[in-house]
Formats: C-alpha cells, structure tokens, sequence
C-alpha cells in the first residue's frame, strides 16, 4: 500500500477480519440509455459512456436507474454526473422525508413510495409498505435512485419509451412521469385502503358480530405510517410549478396536474382517518354494551344461586329446635321452595331481558 492511500474497510466474519472490496456501481444500475429525439439509442452504455456520447452529441439525455446503491457505488454515479455529496449521501440513506432541493443546476426531489399488502382482517399484521425514490434531474441527466422491492420503474421508462413526443421534452418529462406514477401508486393503495375501512364497518355494524379492537388500531396506525409517506410531498409538488423551476412551461402545467391529484389523494386519507376514529368509538361501545350485558346475566345467575344457598345455610345450622327439621315432608319442602323461588327469578329476568 503506497503512502497516503485510504486505509480499506474490513468486515469481520468468523474467522476475523477481512478487506471489504467495493461492488462495481454497475451491480446497482437496473437500467441505462441514453435518449436523442425521444428515441431511446440502441446498444448498451455504462453511466460514463452513456454521459459521455450525450456531450459529444450536444443533445439528449441519459436516464440512469439505481436500486439500492451502496456508499461506494454511490460515490462513483456521482463523482461522474457532479452530484452534490449531500444529495449523493441521501440517495444512500433511505428513510428521507419527500423533499425538493436544488444544487446550482441539478434538481433533487425524494419522493416516498407505497404498497399495499395482502392480508388477514381479523390479525395484526402489516398492511401498508413504504418504499422510497430519489430523482436527480439535469439538461443532461435523469438518475434515479430507488429503495424498495415494489418502486420498480420498468414500466414508467416503457410507457415513456412509448411516446416520443413526451420524451421529446427531455429530463423533465421523465420527472414528471415518476412523480405521476408515485402518486397514482398513491390513489390505488387509497382504493385498497378504503376497502379494508368499509369491511371493517360492516364488519363492527352487523348485529352479533364480535370485534376485536386490535385490528382496527393496526389499520389505523398504517393509515398514519401511509400519511408521514403521502402528506409531505404536497410541499415539493408546489415548488415544482414555480416559475422560476428550470422547467418548461408544458411541464410544470402536467406536474400542476399531479399535485391536482395529490391533493384529492391527501383529503381521501383524511377520511379515512376520521372513520377510523369513528370506527374505533363504535367498537368499544359495541364491547361497553357486550360488557353490561354479560355483567346482567352473570349477576341474575348469581341471584337465582343465592335463594338455594341462603335456605340451604338457614336449615344446615344445626340447631336441635328448628321448624320443619324433624317432619317427614321438611327436606321435599325446602327442595321445593328452591325451585319454586328460582324458577320465578328465571320468569323475572327473563322479561326483564337480563337472560
């Protein structure tokens, strides 16, 4: 090792510690092309090639897609395309709250990506997964940087690929085709969201029906984890229409659109978080109600069990002068007035609806 050279990373395993060598960036790019007229070029480029063969042309755009790069692979995109370190340190670091920031020419915007999955009504189990993008958009370049099995763009980059005209606008039609498929990701899983809300109404509204209140908390809990991913990007969606975004017009009018969107997305979640609450005071009334009236049944039990026990007690004293203790019909008589004096309690609250 020459003198002066970075110290490598060591990971440590069974048998010790052992250098760590860094993964090609190569290994986290899914895709890159380089687009000239709205065409996708054929061939295959690496990041530097593709960059590279937009420079000497003077025109088109190259659009990179990540999944899940390392600090390491990280580090190589950006030293190539001139990301900023800090932007470049969030595309490494998932959990980023949706944002929009802007480096000298280069826009950045964190979008945070939902799925909703398939699960048991009457369980506690997780309902809504998050996921996350990260979006570099340049005159030159579009790198996108995504986080999470379910944020794959295949069919964004398919769609767009479809449509010349769209990809004819450059960089800013490939952000604005992200953040409309984000946010129609956004409006489905409201869709299927709404349909675990109204099961678990009429669920909690039939009559009889037994609820237990714990689902309805984890609902209502990703219902929030789904607001803290949804909420956030209101904020980035309106800084993008401003007039002095490095935009087009005809792109900021679609991103209008999708913050259109958004917006009736948001107020949908809000509903469904008031119906939640709703949900949640009906089902411990529903339990209150259950509650009293299991504490009905057991008290006239208990007085029904009571009249035998008293004149069992009165007659078990052992008392040598006591009425009725030395007659042939005592015992059937006492046995008798048990039943008579319980059978008339069982009349009683049975119309009064105790039993």
């Amino acid at each position: 090792m020459s003198p002066g050279s970075p110290l490598p990373s060591f990971r440590r395993n069974s048998r010790g510690r052992i250098p760590w060598i860094p993964v090609p960036a190569a290994r986290a790019i899914v895709d890159c092309a380089v687009y000239v007229d709205g065409k996708r070029m054929p061939g295959h480029f690496t990041h530097a090639a593709a960059l590279a063969e937009v420079r000497k042309r003077g025109d088109g755009f190259v659009w990179v897609g990540l999944h899940e790069p390392d600090e390491h692979q990280m580090a190589d995109i950006a030293e190539t395309f001139g990301l900023h370190p800090l932007a470049a340190e969030d595309a490494v670091r998932a959990q980023q709250r949706p944002k929009l920031e802007q480096y000298d020419e280069t826009l950045v915007m964190v979008m945070r990506t939902v799925a909703h999955l398939e699960h048991d009504m009457h369980s506690v189990s997780e309902i809504v997964q998050t996921g996350e993008i990260l979006v570099f958009v340049a005159a030159e370049f579009v790198v996108a940087v995504r986080h999470g099995e379910h944020s794959g763009l295949a069919g964004v980059r398919r769609e767009l690929e479809g449509d010349q005209e769209r990809l004819r606008r450059g960089p800013g039609a490939v952000l604005h085709a992200i953040a409309d498929y984000v946010v129609d990701s956004y409006i489905e899983v409201a869709a299927s969201v709404e349909q675990d809300v109204e099961a678990m109404e009429e669920e909690i509204f039939t009559p009889g029906s037994k609820v237990a209140v714990e689902p309805i908390y984890q609902l209502k809990r990703e219902i929030g984890e789904l607001k803290r991913a949804v909420y956030p990007l209101s904020a980035p969606l309106q800084l993008l229409v401003r007039p002095d975004m490095p935009l087009s017009k005809e792109i900021r009018r679609y991103l209008r659109d999708v913050a259109d969107h958004h917006t009736a997305v948001t107020e949908r979640i809000a509903d469904f978080d008031e119906s939640l609450r709703a949900l949640i005071d009906a089902a411990l009334a529903k339990h209150a109600v259950q509650q009293n009236t299991d504490m009905r049944k057991i008290s006239a039990l208990a007085a029904m069990f009571a009249v035998p026990t008293m004149i069992a007690g009165i007659y078990g004293m052992n008392f040598e002068h006591m009425p009725e203790l030395k007659q042939a019909w005592g015992y059937p008589a006492a046995l008798s007035a048990m039943a008579l004096l319980c059978a008339a309690l069982f009349v009683v609250f049975r119309r009064s609806k105790w039993l």
